[in-house]
């Protein structure tokens, strides 16, 4: 029996049946200017699909059924599986389909990696723990193809357009996945630190078998297909190409103790293992396992820079979304000047994040120019450390839109929150990417020189934009130590005087000069919302303004 009560009102229908590509005009102008044109049927019609409810309660599922360690069968064997829910494998299988673990190895042409990084941008408002495994198997190609013995008996696996979830040695599958096991229990991301031992099965050297000895405290994805694993052996830190399953078809000695019990990311399995005797093959040089996994780090890292913009556009989606649709105290929220202030100033946000995340990835595809270069080596840690960071602060404004609504797990924005901090953490914390950042302007001062031109060129005409660089200049002057010990402000001030030159060249003029006008107001940054009037002394009134600068960014 019920009794009637009260009539619901005033509840803002979900977010859903809409296109992801289409309404981001950041995302799409960048597709065009960066030469990926090629790909744009391809993002069109991916931007319409993911937009879909059926694709967005994958998400949620995937989530809310984590996976399940099964360490044995009923007769007591060692399995050391982990069980999926079926929405973790539709989600692999649709990233697999779209090609974003392998595209511009697969197509190497110029935009590839932009085209890639806007798939994966989209795929990352949906769900983020699918991406973990695709994120490392993108990372390992390329290592691999430097091994071509190995890289021929694979190639064809990790080209595949098809997800093959069976657990079979890899020449019975009809693809595979790739993850890594870096991190020990007493190092964390120093590596060098390291107990694992890895001895040679005959030989020894590049390309030949060893028996790895040890543990891995963070074990990514242990379901996939190998592991690219770092151990010590006899010419020191080396890394090596780890297979579930030995050339002779039994199991390899893989034992997964347990599966993390995360924040966040929850749908993605992250384990404890040991190896014991384990089969492994030596990739790269012995003793260089260091610089073998850098490689993989730059790629891992764009992931992270791309993954956190993509987090920052759904939540900032859902923020609009909400606020189109609630009302109070007499007015939607989207109508109340403080609030059109706060979106105004994520919008803004959200829009620097994709527009760098794109020039970023422009830069993986111009290999041999060393600008490009410079840009990939100093401004992908810069960016990782920034945007990462400010993700997660971002989504926890856009939770507070949503209220006590935002704050429930029947709705979004607890997962997207949930999941912001952790690719500021994996491959590398904060501080990891500001030292790497200053290690990389020392190793390579003409590269950062070219990198400095290309800003001071873009910021000359603006005085605002001319200001960020000097003052980066300026903090670049000090002693090695000082430098070190204010090494987040000096990124910050890289990574803004970056994201103000690129506003100015590709954003609409008014969100150009409203992005530069609060990002160097000192009154402004503390949290969002606190964007001042028309910056300049536009006749243009400053709800004009909001109202152009939020169409622009949820045309819905």
């Amino acid at each position: 029996m019920q009794w009637l009560t009260h009539e619901v009102t005033n509840q803002v229908p979900e977010l859903r049946d809409y296109d992801m590509f289409a309404s981001d005009h950041a995302l799409c102008e960048g597709i065009q200017r960066e030469s990926a044109a090629w790909h744009l049927e391809e993002l069109q019609r991916l931007g319409i699909e993911l937009g879909q409810a059926r694709i967005l309660q994958l998400g949620d599922l995937a989530n809310r059924h984590p996976p399940e360690l099964i360490t044995h069968d009923r007769c007591g064997y060692r399995t050391d599986v982990v069980s999926f829910h079926p929405s973790w494998h539709l989600l692999l299988a649709l990233l697999r389909r779209e090609n974003l673990h392998a595209l511009p190895w697969i197509t190497p042409r110029p935009g590839a990696h932009v085209a890639r990084a806007a798939g994966y941008y989209l795929h990352a408002q949906i769900e983020a723990g699918s991406l973990c495994p695709t994120t490392m198997t993108f990372a390992a190609i390329p290592v691999l193809q430097k091994e071509p013995a190995l890289f021929a008996q694979l190639q064809d696996k990790l080209y595949s357009l098809e997800h093959d979830p069976r657990d079979l040695p890899i020449p019975a599958k009809e693809s595979m996945l790739i993850g890594m096991g870096m991190t020990e229990k007493q190092g964390g991301s120093d590596v060098r630190s390291n107990s694992t031992i890895a001895r040679p099965d005959g030989t020894g050297g590049r390309g030949e078998n060893y028996l790895i000895t040890g543990h891995k405290w963070f074990f990514s994805a242990p379901m996939c297909d190998a592991h690219m694993v770092l151990a010590h052996s006899e010419g020191g830190l080396s890394c090596f190409f780890v297979p579930r399953w030995r050339p002779d078809g039994s199991k390899n000695a893989v034992l997964v103790q347990r599966l993390k019990d995360k924040l966040g990311n929850r749908s993605n399995s992250s384990s404890e293992v040991e190896f014991q005797d384990a089969h492994g093959i030596l990739v790269g040089e012995e003793g260089r396992g260091i610089p073998t996994i850098i490689e993989m780090a730059g790629y891992t890292r764009l992931d992270c820079v791309i993954g956190s913009a993509g987090l920052m556009r759904q939540a900032f989606a859902q923020a609009a979304h909400h606020a189109r649709h609630r009302s109070a105290f007499g007015k939607p929220l989207i109508e109340q000047a403080l609030m059109r202030n706060v979106l105004c100033d994520l919008s803004l946000e959200s829009e620097a994040a994709t527009v760098l995340m794109l020039r970023l990835a422009a830069s993986f595809d111009a290999t041999d120019d060393p600008a490009e270069r410079a840009w990939r080596r100093i401004m992908t840690p810069a960016a990782k450390f920034w945007i990462c960071k400010r993700a997660l602060e971002f989504c926890g404004e856009c939770m507070e839109i949503w209220g006590g609504n935002g704050y429930v797990e029947t709705g979004p924005m607890a997962r997207l929150y949930r999941e912001a901090p952790v690719n500021s953490i994996w491959e590398g914390s904060g501080n990891v990417m500001c030292l790497d950042v200053l290690r990389a302007i020392e190793r390579e001062p003409d590269g950062f020189a070219l990198l400095l031109e290309e800003l001071q060129q873009a910021a000359a005409p603006h005085p605002v934009a001319k200001a960020l660089v000097e003052e980066l200049k300026s903090a670049l002057e000090m002693s090695p130590r000082e430098r070190e010990m204010l090494g987040r402000r000096l990124v910050q001030k890289l990574v803004l005087a970056a994201q103000a030159c690129l506003m100015l060249e590709h954003a609409p003029p008014h969100v150009a000069e409203t992005f530069l006008a609060s990002r160097a107001d000192p009154d402004c940054g503390r949290v969002y919302g606190t964007l001042s009037g028309t910056p300049n002394g536009s006749a243009t009134t400053t709800f004009g303004l909001q109202e152009t600068i939020l169409a622009r960014a949820w045309p819905h």
